[in-house]
């Protein structure tokens, strides 16, 4: 992909500094908008020209909403596919490509610098110091070096514990914005019946039914000045429940990081895992119980090398089913996780091994079966095994997942993403719901670094440490 136009030996022109920059914004429907409202927004030397999308089907082709982009922007900004950048280049001038989105190898990101360099253009990174909010509350991290590790059971452990002391909190979650950007600014969900009104794809729902289950409210969308400052009116202390493997958008004052020994090594060759990792507070082993000791020391020993300060602790991940008995001996298709299977590039997950251990007599093979839309997602992601990613961002995807499911002539399809998808699609055959929950390895594990946190900040009625 070419980037620039310019003959041979023909001089780069420099700008005027009277001239506004004029930028472009790799990302997807995240951290990409996210850096634009705390940076670039209200810069009168700046001009995003455009964002490009990337990961999720069916974002680009919209506009970022002048009630969002703010003055500076009163026709709003285009939002492409990420395949138009050296487009972009081409027609220029462009003097910044700004990448912004994460869980992609350290390759991906050289890749499209180099498309940038190559049309003229500087590329840039935006680390935590400009682009971190800061708390009036307590801020809780939770975040990963890969999607799938394991954070989403640990965030609810952790807003599990936290309503069972009585401490107030919000979650904030990652941005999923993927719908209409400017009803989407500030969402907070309190019930399903919220979920609902929002059209929340099965991306949206794996992450907020289970705090609605425990009773947390969540906060999420497109612009998080104003949703931190709607958390820390409801909230003691806030959650942040960070997305594939970003780092958090406000300021953490307790971070933890989840690795992962099923995929060694993943945490110093992704973007921004590696980085996250660094930034450590503490560093947790999920799935312990499904993993060789050889890898846990192995994904542990990683840990240590590159963030020495950061405190090591080891955990399970047990899985269940709600009746067993149901998938025994019978021909089961797999539901999983769909971000998990996707970019997180796992080939299987809960859903699998908890039918296995079942003693289901067979895994059907779910691309025999797939209907053309769901054959897609096989086709951008070779590596997925025999079950089938929840994938549901758009009405035609979340029809596809029934029409797979429903033509696979299986006896049983276990479910292991969050949400109930029974709820939003009709299936002929019975679902048994597959759960897999965070369980501290240690006596004094997660459960004693939580404890120490709240004790030195005065939560709770526990006596303050340090200030």
């Amino acid at each position: 992909m070419s980037g620039s136009n310019r003959q041979i030996g023909e001089p780069t022109s420099v700008r005027p500094h009277s001239i506004p920059r004029r930028v472009v914004i790799l990302g997807a429907a995240g951290r990409d908008f996210h850096n634009f409202n705390v940076v670039y927004r209200d810069d009168p030397d700046v001009r995003v020209v455009a964002f490009t999308a990337t990961q999720i089907p069916a974002i680009s082709d919209r506009r970022y909403p002048p009630t969002l982009a703010g003055p500076n922007y009163p026709d709003g900004i285009p939002i492409v596919d990420e395949a138009q950048l050296g487009t972009l280049l081409a027609r220029g001038p462009i003097d910044e490509v700004v990448f912004a989105y994460s869980d992609v190898r350290h390759e991906h990101v050289m890749h499209l610098a180099s498309i940038a360099l190559s049309g003229g253009a500087d590329f840039v990174l935006l680390g935590p110091q400009h682009t971190m909010l800061k708390s009036v509350r307590p801020v809780i991290a939770i975040s990963a070096v890969r999607t799938g590790c394991g954070k989403s059971q640990t965030s609810r452990w952790l807003s599990r514990f936290l309503r069972s002391a009585g401490i107030r909190t919000a979650a904030i979650r990652h941005p999923m914005p993927y719908g209409n950007l400017s009803r989407q600014a500030v969402q907070v969900f309190g019930c399903l019946d919220d979920l609902d009104a929002a059209a929340c794809t099965i991306e949206e729902r794996e992450e907020y039914e289970p705090y609605l289950a425990l009773g947390t409210t969540v906060y999420s969308g497109v612009d998080y000045a104003e949703i931190l400052s709607a958390a820390e009116r409801d909230a003691d202390i806030i959650l942040w429940d960070g997305g594939n493997n970003d780092f958090p958008f406000i300021a953490p004052d307790l971070h933890l990081v989840l690795v992962d020994p099923l995929r060694v090594g993943h945490g110093l060759s992704h973007h921004p895992g590696e980085a996250v990792l660094r930034m450590a507070n503490v560093i947790i082993a999920a799935k312990c119980n499904a993993a060789s000791d050889a890898d846990i020391d192995a994904v542990l020993k990683n840990a240590r090398a590159v963030n020495p300060n950061a405190r090591l602790l080891r955990a399970y991940s047990p899985v269940s089913l709600d009746n067993p008995e149901a998938v025994r001996g019978k021909r089961a298709i797999v539901i999983e996780d769909g971000p998990t299977l996707t970019h997180g590039g796992m080939s299987y997950g809960a859903g699998y091994v908890a039918a296995l251990a079942a003693g289901a007599s067979e895994i059907v093979d779910p691309k025999d079966f797939a209907a053309p839309e769901i054959k897609r997602v096989y086709d951008a992601y070779p590596h997925i095994g025999r079950v089938l990613p929840a994938v549901g961002y758009h009405e035609a995807q979340l029809s596809a997942l029934a029409t797979t499911i429903n033509q696979s002539r299986a006896d049983v399809a276990v479910v292991a993403t969050p949400c109930d998808i029974g709820k939003l699609i009709n299936l002929n055959i019975p679902a048994v719901r597959a759960h897999y929950e965070f369980e501290d390895s240690e006596d004094a594990g997660l459960n004693g670094v939580i404890n120490a946190f709240l004790a030195a900040r005065g939560i709770n009625g526990a006596p303050a440490t340090m200030s």
